[in-house]
């Protein structure tokens, strides 16, 4: 089949808002569950249609820089696998990141941006490469790079090796080959693979990776930040959860299966308690209703 993006044809009504019982807005998109061998269990919605995981891609991106054999463990896992919120708990994992591969903060590639945490932001002065949300995954390129003997000032190319590394990985976990290549926010190379090939290789990953599981298991607030979704969602369940920009997310029950949500509109609203719901219909998960109100708006409902 033809490599086709996602389109309202191929996408289902996964969510809507009410306000006082009106239905105010309607969230269109596509899901699938797949099992520990990637077969689908459930899907809503095209899941042969392509997407690009945006940020949920950074657990496989890790996974690619620890094959070099680079040494990343506790919270700098975490940050490798990170859209962090900038803290200055976060900034000072990367920077020991940074110096641990004898490199400054003018290493990164990634554009300088304000902190999101609201306190970081009032805090700073300007914005900073270090404390943009994807800091801690260019740092880990940075260190696996050196690690590995390679150039650091094109880290950020396609062509090299550690991107290539990476797009290896990515194929191998997903079994299929990448659709497509565009620049993610942070001007790392991102691959566009089909909804359910993507959650076999986030899950995969995950799965093949008992490190990165326990670095996030054990410091969530790497992985986002206090009191948001990713971080909240690992606190409560030791599940591994990343979300990415343009309404994407993936959980990864290890061991058993991986959930992937893309809401077509690209609206973070909803992800987050489809997937948790899409987990409970399976029977991995038996209290999808009071994690959804820990992280998604109160007038969220699954369609």
């Amino acid at each position: 089949m033809t490599a086709h993006p996602l389109t309202t044809d191929g996408a289902v009504e996964l969510a809507h808002v009410e306000r006082s019982g009106f239905t105010e807005s309607r969230h269109l998109g596509a899901a699938v569950v797949v099992d520990l061998d990637g077969s689908v269990l459930l899907s809503r919605g095209d899941a042969s249609s392509v997407i690009y995981p945006r940020s949920a891609l950074k657990p496989l991106q890790a996974t690619a820089m620890l094959s070099t054999g680079v040494d990343l463990h506790g919270p700098a896992l975490g940050l490798a696998t990170a859209s962090h919120s900038g803290t200055a708990a976060h900034v000072d994992v990367v920077e020991r990141m940074l110096a641990l591969a004898h490199l400054a903060d003018d290493a990164l590639g990634c554009p300088a941006s304000w902190p999101d945490d609201t306190a970081a932001r009032t805090a700073a002065e300007h914005p900073r490469r270090i404390t943009m949300t994807c800091s801690g995954k260019h740092a880990g390129f940075l260190a696996a790079s050196v690690h590995a003997g390679w150039s650091t000032g094109d880290y950020l190319e396609r062509g090299h090796p550690l991107q290539q590394v990476v797009a290896r990985t990515v194929e191998e976990h997903a079994h299929e080959s990448i659709a497509h290549w565009g620049v993610d926010g942070c001007l790392a190379p991102t691959p566009a693979l089909s909804l359910a090939a993507f959650a076999r290789a986030f899950g995969s990953a995950v799965a093949g990776s008992p490190a990165l599981l326990d670095a996030v298991r054990a410091d969530p607030w790497t992985i986002d930040g206090p009191g948001n979704t990713d971080t909240v969602l690992i606190e409560r369940t030791g599940l591994f959860v990343k979300t990415g920009a343009e309404g994407i997310i993936g959980i990864a029950v290890p061991g058993r299966a991986t959930v992937v949500v893309k809401v077509l509109d690209g609206a973070k609203r909803p992800a987050a308690a489809v997937a948790l719901a899409l987990l409970e219909q399976v029977g991995l998960l038996d209290n999808a209703a009071e994690l959804t109100a820990l992280v998604t708006d109160p007038g969220v409902r699954l369609s």
